[in-house]
């Protein structure tokens, strides 16, 4: 073994120690040779600087294993086709959402964690995806469903499965847990030993593991390894954040969910660090953030703040609560970075607003998504009120302009700029890609307010929406994003390590100015988040733009000081890239 994997090791061992303690740690630590052994140490890079974690090329679509389909052909496999033939290198990265076997949540309850689900495809299907992208996989890793094998054996009092539950004592005070839904959190389950109350953070179908058991945590880096064996270059850990429960706390954040985290890390690390980290919390700013730990836990954290300000920005026209977010944000430690979002597959969430929007504006933003058609969920609190929790709305139709059209996706293109870019890497939603709008029959037929955003697609769906003649905003919204996104990839100053400055701009605009890691290259991103034009001095970003010759990049055009106006106009939702030639 190598020193550098030595200290990994011991890092390890320390970490399970602090976790169950001196007596069982001997046993531990000889499980997980077995785990190493099963799956193999040494897939790591002998060099180093040849494991890239990242770069400006770096974007992921984010998509279900069924999200398009055609008549006679795995929809995993029409998936890879899809991006082979239209996305191509506009994105490097794949979020295939859960695909194992489920019972409800559209594969968050998953009953077989090592299985791909025979309706989508099998793992030949996820490793030719793998192959020509980076491949980012859900460790489902809070709960497992009602209809699982492990929940089964639970309940015919099965070793070892009758100890992965979380039981709780009937009239139990549970009144300080965190709650993200207002379905009740104990499921009351019938066992060979009588009636007992199982912990259920976010529905009875989704039973939480007790990872108090290091039997519990052992599946699931067995589990990790198993990925990683089929391809998974980008592990999503789902819900982390109420990982483990401690009765009298609020069970979210706790110190041991953090240890488990870097525990993973560490695994990874020694295993193949090429492997990197996202933690899923949705959750306010500072909470959400400590998933970095001292660079030392997650690789990449999701900017759940960015979403709803963004769209409060461009929906009052008023950029100042993003500006200050912004200029505020702290650099994420070295060897991390953050992944920046505005639609997924859940809802826009609220939560992150807390301490960055007025209780007010709030109110103001969730009634104009209601008048747009989307729904809202909410949360219980301690004292039995329900606040918001989400926005259940597509991204394009959150920004839409009533019976304007053009306005809408110019809104709306406006928005995804500025998410592509901010410091970090940049996710897209496979139904934002296409400019999706509500699908209200989804709704109607799941009874899931969620469902809203969750529309699946033919090949011939997509085909004729992207047609010129179709009137559908993804002719417009699909080709431009990629080649928004195919510039991105090929300006340094993009790079995610690359540092950020934000500028205060009149409150109609919002502007950032990246660099390259190397000092190579600067970019003013300037974006007007109003309906009317606005007029703006390259003064108020450079001083000496005048001794300089600019590119913009998204308009491709050039101009030096002689031909250059002081006073440069934007058009309503117009997003500039300038650049200087001389740095």
């Amino acid at each position: 073994m190598r020193v550098a994997d030595r200290s990994v090791y011991q890092r390890i061992r320390d970490r399970l120690h602090r976790l169950y303690g001196e007596a069982v740690l001997p046993r531990l630590l000889n499980r997980l040779e077995l785990i190493i052994g099963r799956y193999g140490v040494g897939m790591a890079c002998p060099d180093q600087a040849e494991c890239r974690h990242w770069d400006q090329r770096d974007a992921v679509l984010i998509c279900y294993g069924d999200m398009v389909t055609a008549d006679g052909e795995a929809p995993l496999a029409t998936l890879r086709r899809f991006l082979g033939e239209r996305v191509g290198d506009a994105v490097s990265a794949v979020h295939v959402l859960p695909f194992f076997p489920y019972s409800s949540d559209d594969g968050f309850a998953v009953n077989d964690y090592r299985a791909v689900d025979p309706a989508l495809g099998g793992w030949e299907q996820i490793q030719a995806l793998a192959n020509d992208y980076r491949l980012m996989v859900d460790l489902v890793i809070n709960h497992v469903s009602g209809h699982s094998l492990w929940f089964r054996s639970y309940c015919n009092g099965l070793a070892p499965e009758r100890h992965y539950f979380i039981e709780v004592e009937p009239n139990t005070d549970l009144s300080a847990v965190v709650r993200p839904r207002t379905s009740p959190l104990l499921r009351p389950v019938q066992t060979p030993y009588g009636e007992r109350q199982l912990w259920a953070t976010f529905s009875e179908d989704q039973l939480d593991l007790d990872f108090r058991n290091p039997d519990v945590l052992f599946e699931l880096l067995d589990i990790l390894l198993f990925y990683v064996h089929h391809g998974a270059q980008i592990i999503r850990l789902d819900a982390i954040a109420y990982l483990w429960k401690e009765l009298g706390t609020a069970c979210v954040h706790l110190p041991q969910t953090h240890e488990v985290v870097k525990l993973l890390r560490d695994l990874l690390e020694l295993v193949e660090p090429r492997i990197l980290l996202l933690t899923e919390t949705n959750v306010p700013h500072a909470e959400n953030i400590s998933y970095f730990g001292d660079g030392d836990e997650a690789h990449m954290v999701y900017q759940f703040s960015l979403p709803p300000l963004l769209l409060h920005a461009l929906h009052t026209g008023n950029a100042a609560y993003l500006t200050d977010w912004a200029r505020n944000l702290e650099p994420p430690p070295a060897g991390c970075t953050f992944f920046n979002f505005t639609a997924s597959h859940d809802g826009i969430g609220v939560r992150p607003l807390e301490g960055l929007l007025p209780h007010e504006a709030l109110e103001e933003l969730v009634a104009a998504m209601e008048q747009r058609g989307g729904l809202i969920s909410r949360r219980s609190n301690a004292d039995g009120s329900t606040t918001p929790y989400e926005l259940n709305i597509t991204y394009f139709d959150a920004l839409g302009a009533r019976d304007d059209m053009e306005t809408s996706i110019d809104r709306f293109l406006c928005s995804q700029t500025i998410a592509i870019s901010l410091q970090g890497i940049p996710g897209i939603y496979f139904n934002s890609l296409l400019g999706a709008g509500n699908d209200l029959e989804g709704v109607e037929r799941t009874g899931r307010a969620r469902s809203i955003n969750r529309h699946k697609w033919t090949l011939a769906e997509i085909d004729q929406a992207l047609a010129p003649d179709a009137g559908h905003q993804a002719h417009r919204v699909f080709p431009e994003l990629l080649r928004r996104l195919r510039i991105r990839g090929a300006q340094p100053a993009f790079h995610p390590d690359g540092p950020q400055r934000v500028p205060e701009l009149p409150k109609g605009l919002f502007g950032v100015q990246r660099q390259a890691p190397d000092g190579s290259q600067r970019i003013f991103v300037i974006a007007n988040l109003t309906g009317a034009a606005i007029c703006f001095s390259l003064a108020r970003v450079d001083r000496r733009w005048k001794q300089r010759a600019w590119r913009e990049l998204l308009g491709d055009w050039q101009a030096d000081a002689e031909t250059m106006s002081d006073k440069l106009e934007l058009a309503p939702y117009q997003v500039v890239w300038l650049t200087p030639l001389a740095v």
